[in-house]
């Protein structure tokens, strides 16, 4: 992989006005700081109502941020309006994947149309026999046979529909593909042949994985980093290995414990107690876990903790870190 990131985010930051006139902004995505290598597949886990769809759609250039930089293989694409960068190259090269293929596939439109779609319209240059060969060719890599070209999504299952958005989010060779839990919808058995298809892709093609998901053991088998979101807030990130085996974060503890294991099937998971902070005006002192968090001392309720680095490419962001070294999660 490249030194340079393949994608770049600083103080990345997502607002939403709530309430009318006499209302307040909701921190959707609150100052995140992320690169993405070339090659490289980052998992970003967290409750829902964290902020990872919204971070990730922005990430996508789908929705624009409030402040913050974006920076998109050296090209600053983070205050480029949406109908510009339609029309851009850096368009093609950052794709997405939908959480429900029934919702996000156009139920006009036939396998050959949804795959020609984007072909058309960020591939211009492209021939029509080149175009058509190449929704042969993204079939054949997703395991869809040329006879499903003429079908409707409303004639296709589950699997099928979620393999048609892979395919028609890779026709356009991007380098990155942000994956927004693109299996949750879907049963567990088929969930298992999707995920592999999505791990021998990457493999195949080189592309770089941004994985959306509450499912930790998914992010363990797809990712080689994970980002752990908590109310619009990055509160740790490192290699998986390290983050599973020692996390540092009483969230990401938490999340960890929660996660089914037969070893500790007698046991049940520690609960979190109090409220979680509201993402609305919330205090800019206050450490967003502080509500729940079962070490939080009055520390915590006057300094907001800024991420650290706490060991090699581990960082988080808890004043009392240091304390959870050692302890199983």
């Amino acid at each position: 992989m490249s030194d340079a990131p393949l994608l770049s985010a600083l103080g990345l930051t997502k607002f939403f006005k709530v309430g009318g006139r006499e209302g307040g902004l909701l921190h959707a995505v609150d100052h995140v700081d992320l690169s993405i290598g070339r090659g490289e597949s980052i998992g970003l886990v967290g409750e829902s109502g964290c902020g990872k769809s919204t971070l990730a759609r922005v990430l996508a250039h789908l929705t624009p941020p409030s402040a913050g930089q974006l920076r998109f293989e050296g090209v600053d694409i983070g205050q480029i309006p949406e109908r510009r960068f339609a029309s851009r190259p850096e368009r093609a090269r950052i794709q997405m994947v939908f959480q429900d293929p029934t919702e996000s596939l156009n139920p006009h439109l036939t396998v050959e149309g949804a795959i020609l779609d984007p072909i058309r319209r960020l591939l211009p240059g492209m021939s029509a026999a080149n175009a058509a060969a190449r929704v042969d060719e993204v079939l054949d890599l997703v395991g869809l046979p040329l006879a499903f070209k003429p079908r409707y999504p409303h004639q296709l299952s589950g699997g099928q529909r979620a393999r048609v958005g892979i395919a028609r989010a890779i026709a356009v060779e991007p380098a990155l593909l942000i994956l927004d839990e693109p299996t949750s919808a879907l049963d567990v058995s088929v969930q298992a042949v999707i995920l592999k298809l999505l791990a021998d892709l990457r493999t195949r093609l080189g592309m770089s994985y941004l994985f959306v998901s509450h499912d930790l053991n998914v992010v363990r088998l797809l990712c080689q980093r994970v980002v752990v979101m908590y109310l619009g807030k990055v509160i740790e990130s490192g290699p998986v290995e390290r983050i599973f085996a020692h996390p540092r974060h009483p969230y990401t503890r938490a999340l960890l414990a929660a996660v089914p294991d037969p070893a500790r099937r007698d046991t049940r998971p520690p609960r979190l107690a109090g409220s979680p902070s509201s993402p609305v005006n919330p205090d800019p002192r206050v450490c967003r876990f502080y509500g729940r968090c079962p070490i939080g001392t009055e520390r915590c309720a006057e300094d907001m903790p800024n991420l650290r680095p706490i060991g090699a490419e581990h960082l988080v962001a808890c004043h009392y870190a240091e304390q959870q070294k050692g302890l199983a999660a």
